[in-house]
């Protein structure tokens, strides 16, 4: 058993958290130790209690190990650790990062450039059309929106991200095996076909309330900046707010009737200094990364002539101005069959307007 491995046995016990593995890596020189140390060591650990350290003695077999491959395959799960290279970097630099991450869909390089935003499960309508339009403007950007997949605000981010084409995380507070809630069971099938659910929590780990706060640290670190649509004093989303403060990330909030329950949350982040939002400019402007990206996009835009190209050309151009794209999810986001798009592609090519790069991955000249 190497370093990783031990890692993703741990996080799999339960009452194995971020704080008994710092312990751990702490007191053996190497995690891979946990697996081969002596029980008596293991019991000697006086700051992890008798009940936990029983725990880790009690699976530390090969058929539990086992098990639990077989269970993460079978639920086609990805487990990523902090000692893979492809564990997002935006996390690591946040304190009580998490050391193991399962999710379903993929991440990809260009989530880097990546916004949170999130609001009140109880949203009312002038909530849920600002989530709307600002999720969709982000989204026309080429931006990768993160939310928690709750009713209400985070819901409407979702579905706009997808309306849109664009990418879209969502961030649970249950194992990524456990659809909550429930009637976002379409959406959360739908998320992994064009971005991830992505939780620190062991497969099968029901929604806690206790977790909720616990995983709206992934949903800011993962994020360059946390906008808040609408919140009461109470919401989660304020937690939401303060971690992204602690991690140095953007605050925006969205202000609201002063009548309003909902955005007496936000009306408060907007006092204490958060930054108003009246637009997603506002957002652009703050954002040095989105400020970058919108100039490119824009510059590309301002170069092209669109009235030479067909309908479908025009959708693939479009597909291909914020970043280069397999051919595979410009058929996807399209919705060309492969062949006529393999024609399109070879026209604008020969035009001068697009090259392919190695891997069959296509961008704008």
């Amino acid at each position: 058993m190497d370093n990783r491995e031990v890692l993703i046995w741990l996080a799999s016990i339960e009452g194995i958290n971020n704080r008994i593995i710092e312990i751990l890596e702490n007191k053996f020189e190497q995690m891979s130790y946990v697996w081969y140390a002596d029980a008596k060591e293991i019991l000697m650990l006086s700051e992890i209690n008798d009940k936990i350290k029983n725990q880790i003695i009690k699976h530390r077999n090969n058929l539990y190990y086992e098990s639990l491959l077989k269970k993460i395959y079978s639920s086609n799960v990805k487990v990523i650790t902090y000692y893979d290279d492809d564990y997002p970097s935006k996390l690591l630099h946040i304190n009580g990062y998490p050391k193991v991450l399962y999710l379903k869909g993929n991440l990809l390089p260009e989530d880097h450039i990546s916004i949170a935003i999130v609001g009140s499960r109880k949203s009312t309508a002038y909530g849920r059309l600002v989530a709307e339009k600002i999720s969709s403007e982000l989204s026309q950007l080429g931006v990768t929106l993160v939310s928690g997949m709750a009713k209400g605000i985070d819901t409407q981010v979702h579905q706009s991200a997808l309306n849109n084409n664009t990418r879209t995380i969502a961030v649970l507070g249950s194992g990524v095996d456990v659809v909550y809630p429930s009637s976002n069971r379409e959406l959360y099938y739908k998320i992994q076909e064009n971005g991830c659910v992505i939780s620190e929590f062991p497969l099968g780990t029901q929604p806690f309330s206790y977790n909720f706060p616990q995983r709206n640290r992934i949903i800011s670190g993962l994020s360059l900046g946390v906008v808040v649509i609408e919140a009461t004093e109470k919401s989660g989303s304020l937690i939401t707010a303060h971690h992204a403060t602690e991690q140095g990330r953007d605050v925006f909030a969205v202000p609201g009737n002063i009548n309003s329950l909902y955005s007496r949350g936000t009306n408060l982040l907007i006092k204490d200094g958060a930054k108003l939002v009246m637009s997603v400019e506002d957002i652009i402007d703050e954002v040095p990364e989105l400020n970058d990206k919108y100039l490119k996009t824009n510059n590309k835009k301002e170069r092209l002539d669109y009235s030479q190209f067909s309908d479908a050309e025009r959708n693939v151009i479009e597909c291909l101005i914020e970043n280069p794209i397999h051919c595979d999810l410009i058929s996807y986001r399209t919705g060309i069959g492969i062949i006529e798009l393999n024609g399109i592609l070879t026209i604008l090519e020969m035009k001068g307007i697009i090259r392919q790069l190695p891997g069959r991955v296509y961008a704008i000249m």
